[in-house]
């Protein structure tokens, strides 16, 4: 694993690209590029990667002393849940409620987490398996342009995010743009003055940004020009599959005995249940109990019942691999066979892309009118664009590409690391001599 050796020649800058899905770490010192932190998990679920997957495992540990919760983050985290052997909750996404003044907190073995209690957990975790240590340097944290909800409070986001790494001793943290980031790494790669657009499309959120660069006296400068972003990315097309695919196996749809009436089963399960925030919560949110008692009043409760044993044992993270795998298959494939088996739960279908492209078109165009929105605000043409930027794996799906292909044709797309690129770009910005002048306004 990639360590910040303290004896090493100049400040250290890390970058930190806080996803909804996974989280990259980068460092940097000036005059050298950028490194990439790799996480090297031994455990019987061995991984090794960039990727650290954004989720966390409370459990608790039984000793003379009494019970204690222990925390675990990424694949160690992903190893204590598969492992199962303690009383434990697992939360994935979680990174969807940055900005949600509804979410206030959840309890966890009677304890209380609000959203930069859960924030700080992970990030402490995160850089103890770095090896990192944010002393002495710059630290440079990726933020959307938008943040993902309905009605998100930009402003109660950033309280959080400070008040997370107020508690890690970062007194002065710089927030930066995640797609000004992935626009800063690109750009050393440029030979000439350009005007640049960077798409980041990451699990809950797909940002833009356009970016004038210019050599000046052997140095690169860069001129930000506009940003726009839309609550809209990677997790929403999870939702459209599991909404199409997987609830109505669960009984969504279907319907329930009250007294002399026949009523449909209420559709808000269902929209939590297909949200991997919402289902990481609904546990001990009050769902399973009320759908529990739906189950004895269902007409037909035994696709009810399978929709309780996921819930009840946690088998939402290995639905998410599931969900995951199909749409990333119908990237480069026409149709995918899905099938979820644990348990006494088995869904299986076969997917065409031309349904799914039907299921997410309506977030096509949204995707569309904030790019739309981005070159409006910068004052830019699709045609004055020299080079167009694509990072985030939904950046492979076929109707997303199609949005870059009709505005600014194949000749300027390009791509690089899908998810190195905004750490990388973040922890180079932190050896900037005008850091500040990155920041997000």
């Amino acid at each position: 694993m990639t360590r910040a050796s303290p004896s090493s020649p100049g400040p250290v800058s890390i970058g930190i690209d806080f996803g909804t899905s996974n989280t990259v770490v980068a460092l940097s010192r000036p005059g050298h590029p950028a490194s990439v932190v790799r996480f090297r998990h031994e455990g019987r679920h061995a991984s090794d990667g960039t990727a650290f997957i954004s989720a966390l495992c409370f459990w608790e540990d039984g000793g003379r002393a009494g019970k204690r919760t222990r925390i675990e983050g990424g694949p160690w985290a992903v190893e204590e849940f598969l492992e199962g052997l303690s009383n434990h909750r697992f939360i994935q996404s979680f990174k969807t409620f940055a900005a949600s003044s509804s979410f206030q907190d959840t309890r966890i073995f009677g304890a209380r987490y609000r959203f930069e209690d859960l924030l700080h957990a992970f990030l402490s975790n995160v850089l103890g398996h770095a090896g990192v240590s944010p002393d002495g340097g710059s630290v440079v944290v990726g933020r959307p342009v938008r943040f993902a909800g309905g009605a998100p409070d930009e402003a109660l986001a950033m309280r959080r995010y400070q008040a997370a790494f107020d508690r890690l001793g970062v007194a002065a943290p710089r927030f930066v743009y995640e797609p000004v980031g992935a626009a800063f790494f690109y750009a050393q790669q440029l030979e000439k003055d350009a005007t640049v657009l960077v798409a980041d499309f990451g699990g809950g959120t797909s940002d833009f940004s356009v970016i004038r660069f210019e050599g000046t006296d052997g140095a690169r400068r860069a001129r930000p020009l506009g940003h726009a972003g839309v609550g809209v990315a990677g997790d929403t097309f999870d939702y459209r599959i599991i909404d199409k695919v997987v609830s109505p196996r669960l009984g969504k749809g279907a319907n329930y005995r009250s007294f002399d009436k026949l009523l449909s089963l209420p559709t808000h399960y269902y929209a939590n249940f297909a949200r991997w925030n919402q289902l990481a919560m609904m546990k001990a949110n009050g769902d399973l109990k009320e759908l529990r008692q739906l189950a004895r009043a269902a007409v037909d409760p035994e696709p009810l019942e399978r929709f309780i044993e996921i819930v009840e044992n946690d088998l939402g993270f290995a639905l998410y691999r599931a969900v995951s795998a199909a749409k990333i298959g119908l990237s480069s494939q026409d149709a995918v066979d899905f099938r979820f088996q644990d348990g006494g739960v088995d869904i299986a279908a076969r997917i065409a892309r031309t349904d799914f492209e039907g299921w997410i078109a309506p977030d096509i165009e949204r995707i569309a009118g904030a790019l739309d929105e981005a070159l409006a605000r910068a004052g830019t043409l699709a045609d004055q664009v020299e080079r167009v930027f694509l990072t985030g794996g939904s950046s492979f799906i076929p109707a997303i590409r199609r949005v870059f292909l009709e505005r600014f044709g194949e000749r300027r797309l390009t791509s690089s690391d899908q998810f190195e690129s905004i750490a990388s770009g973040l922890a180079l910005i932190g050896g900037e001599p005008d850091l500040d002048r990155w920041v997000a306004a």
